[in-house]
């Protein structure tokens, strides 16, 4: 009983306290009741403790001489163990900033340490606070949080702390853009910066946020200059570590230059240069294909398909002899009963055709046309007999075992109609199912092969430049998963010999590489590559937020 009136006490005096200030003209004078209140954070009384936590910031512009001492207690307060006091003392913390903005920082900063809380009452206070910060001073918040990602200067130590801000910047700021970042054009220019600084170490599912939410700003919107567009690629080349030294047994770079590219595709579609991803494909990645891995000879070939339409004349030019040196390896001169990778084909051709379309004479002494252009390259006078030869043979083997391919399809799609009736098992129904739709991919491969390789037969061709030819993987499907359901790995195709059912590749999705690396599935950050940090190597972990 007595204690609960000395806590009645305590707490009906600094009603007294707070009243006297609020009253006082010139609260300055009223400082022995601001240090009573000061004191009573240290009670150990609750209520007075949770009391304390509401008047301190009210009144903390006005004591600026007791600022080390108010903010040490307040502090205290958010580190209490009763779970009401840290509350209310985090909900005051944004109040130490709301005539005193130069407090703002270090008030982000302590906040953040408290994104690791618990109880989901105290990180919601939390969250609440940061954001009442967020919209007080955007850039000064924004530029601390971010110190807590990782920044050039200031490396960061602890990742759990990492983790909760980076949680905290992808569901609440984030969504909050359109709101949070005004001016606009200033703020999303501001964001911008700290969000390259952070890419110096990241994720693969770190990086593809940031690049979506990058990508999500109007400053890199539609209407937005090639150069704006530009900045994105460079972003990306960066994170591909295309100034590093190549080995085909790092993996990792391999992975991440693939998922690169991919992501990157778009912004060539908008104007953006392609010049350093594809020099760098034709030094370093093409003269090593046979040595890549299955999986990432695929996604490699179908995004050089892609890119390929978007490639500028000197760098079509450069490309051109490791693409014909490779579709030649690729398409056999005679029938020697093994079979042809019908999805390299369709890709190389795809890739050739546009490449060629840039640089038509570069073909002159690749395959032997004829192709007058009326420049010195032409090289007209040089008999090229035999490259013609061989390469046509090439292509009617291509298409003799195109159409004997196509006829096996076509038996193969009539056959299980036979069997679809109501005695066979659901697995049995879906087997059939899934035969049906590699079919149809392979005669969509086996048009497209034939429609590539029967213009090329005359020795000044035309080439194909435009998109009349529509890739397999991109074929519309009827019931197709969302663009961005995560996880999906791109299959293989049927002709490749793996049986997996149809391709799905569409734009934001649908790329194995881009998926299994974005999921940390190849390792995290902090490659030592270049001395620059930059890999998927060890931050990563098993990291599952970002999926």
């Amino acid at each position: 009983m007595a204690e609960a009136s000395n806590d009645a006490k305590d707490i009906e005096k600094l009603y007294v306290f707070g009243e006297r200030l609020s009253e006082a003209k010139d609260k300055s004078q009223n400082v022995e009741d601001y240090k009573s209140i000061i004191e009573a954070a240290r009670s150990s009384s609750v209520k007075a403790r949770q009391l304390a936590a509401q008047l301190i910031p009210r009144f903390f512009k006005f004591f600026p001489s007791l600022s080390g001492t108010v903010t040490d207690a307040h502090f205290d307060l958010c580190e209490a163990e009763d779970l009401g006091i840290r509350v209310q003392a985090i909900r005051g913390l944004p109040l130490f900033c709301k005539d005193t903005p130069e407090h703002i920082s270090k008030i982000v900063d302590i906040l953040v340490q408290l994104l690791i809380a618990e109880e989901n009452v105290e990180r919601d206070a939390v969250h609440k606070a940061l954001l009442s910060l967020l919209r007080q001073d955007v850039k000064a918040s924004l530029t601390a949080l971010f110190k807590h990602i990782e920044s050039v200067d200031e490396p960061v130590t602890d990742d759990n702390l990492r983790e909760r801000t980076l949680i905290f910047i992808r569901d609440k700021v984030f969504p909050l853009k359109s709101e949070l970042l005004k001016p606009q054009e200033q703020m999303e220019r501001h964001i911008t910066d700290l969000v390259k600084k952070s890419l110096q170490d990241v994720t693969g599912a770190e990086f593809k946020m940031f690049m979506d939410f990058l990508k999500s700003l109007s400053i890199f919107g539609e209407k937005a200059p090639t150069a704006r567009v530009q900045e994105l690629v460079e972003i990306i080349e960066g994170q591909a570590d295309l100034d590093a030294q190549f080995s085909v047994e790092d993996g990792d770079h391999v992975d991440r230059l693939i998922s690169c590219l991919y992501m990157a595709l778009p912004f060539f579609i908008r104007g953006a240069s392609s010049s350093k991803f594809l020099n760098y494909l034709n030094k370093h990645i093409l003269p090593v294909f046979d040595k890549l891995p299955e999986e990432r000879k695929v996604d490699l070939l179908k995004n050089l398909a892609e890119s390929s339409p978007y490639a500028a004349p000197q760098d079509s030019r450069q490309i051109l002899p490791s693409v014909v040196q490779l579709l030649k390896k690729y398409m056999p001169r005679r029938k020697t009963g093994e079979e042809m990778n019908f999805t390299y084909v369709e890709c190389m051709l795809y890739t050739f055709h546009h490449l060629a379309n840039k640089a038509p004479n570069a073909t002159n002494s690749l395959c032997g046309y004829k192709i007058v252009t009326g420049q010195p390259s032409d090289r007209l006078g040089e008999d090229f007999t035999e490259l013609y030869k061989d390469f046509t043979e090439r292509l009617s083997c291509v298409e003799d075992l195109t159409k004997a391919t196509m006829k096996k399809l076509t038996q193969g799609m009539g056959q299980p109609n036979k069997t679809t009736g109501t005695s066979i098992s659901d697995e049995e129904k879906a087997k059939i199912k899934m035969q049906k739709q590699n079919a149809a991919t392979g005669l969509r491969i086996c048009n497209n092969i034939l429609a590539m390789t029967q213009p090329l037969h005359s020795k000044a061709p035309s080439f194909i430049g435009d998109k009349r030819i529509n890739l397999s993987w991109n074929e519309a499907v009827k019931t197709v998963a969302p663009a961005n359901t995560p996880g999906g790995k791109r299959p293989a195709n049927s002709l490749n010999g793996s049986g997996n059912q149809a391709n799905k590749r569409s734009r934001g999705g649908g790329n194995q590489l881009v998926d299994r690396a974005f999921e940390n599935q190849y390792g995290g950050r902090g490659g030592s590559r270049g001395g620059q940090g930059r890999g998927w190597g060890r931050r990563g972990r098993g990291r599952g937020y970002y999926r």
